[in-house]
């Protein structure tokens, strides 16, 4: 029998921190987390994309996820607490490639055709679950295509009803905007305006979720312990 796995979403408007927190998070769980496609697909192709662009970064979207799930499913984890030398083993990981640094060094060369057998720490109270960390889920896309073109695919709206997440990190944004090539909403409105739609969307939906505010060290305390919480629970 597999392992469940828990999806956990981190989510929010553009500059708020979520590729940097869902990287985090994933070094400190010892996991894997889910990059953004979108951002893959518009540096290939350039940002003046339209309304069916949308539904291809969609499906884009789904597929890397899926692809996550099957590296995350395919390792095997041992829990035991985190002592001197396995905080050390972290250390020396912090440089290497962000998508797949959380599993150690073994198990990245296991990732680039290079096997060596490892079994990764899973950190105490997690035992019978593992963990994927996504920046970005169908609800941005939703709320992208809404916020853009003032209608959604419909194939983006079946996929929320269908996929099921566990639960969801909303960052604010109380975090300077930072220029970027792709970003599109550098003044404070558009960026509160976004966040309010996100929190309407979760206020109104059963999944549970937190929200997650401060500077980048308290969003990701917040965040460790939202998550810590949701699987002492679950």
């Amino acid at each position: 029998m597999n392992e469940p796995i828990k999806k956990i979403v981190v989510i929010g408007p553009e500059s708020t921190g979520k590729s940097t927190l869902c990287e985090q998070l994933a070094y400190h769980f010892n996991t894997l987390w889910c990059p953004e496609y979108a951002r893959k697909y518009l540096l290939a192709h350039g940002k003046d994309y339209i309304y069916e662009d949308l539904l291809t970064i969609a499906k884009g979207q789904l597929k890397l996820e899926d692809e996550y799930m099957e590296k995350v499913r395919s390792v095997k984890y041992e829990v035991r607490g985190e002592n001197e030398e396995t905080r050390n083993k972290k250390q020396e990981t912090r440089e290497e490639e962000p998508c797949l640094r959380a599993l150690g060094k073994e198990n990245i060369e296991q990732e680039t055709g290079n096997p060596k057998p490892q079994t990764p720490n899973l950190p105490a109270g997690q035992a019978g679950s593992k963990l994927l960390f996504i920046d970005t889920d169908m609800y941005v896309m939703k709320v992208w295509c809404e916020y853009v073109f003032g209608k959604c695919h419909q194939f983006i709206l079946d996929q929320i009803a269908e996929r099921k997440y566990d639960l969801y990190l909303l960052c604010t944004t109380d975090l300077p905007w930072v220029q970027d090539e792709l970003r599109e909403y550098p003044a404070e409105e558009p960026r509160k305006e976004l966040y309010r739609i996100y929190k309407d969307i979760f206020i109104n939906q059963e999944t549970p979720w937190v929200e997650i505010s401060g500077d980048h060290e308290k969003r990701l305390n917040t965040a460790i312990a939202a998550v810590e919480r949701y699987l002492m629970r679950s």
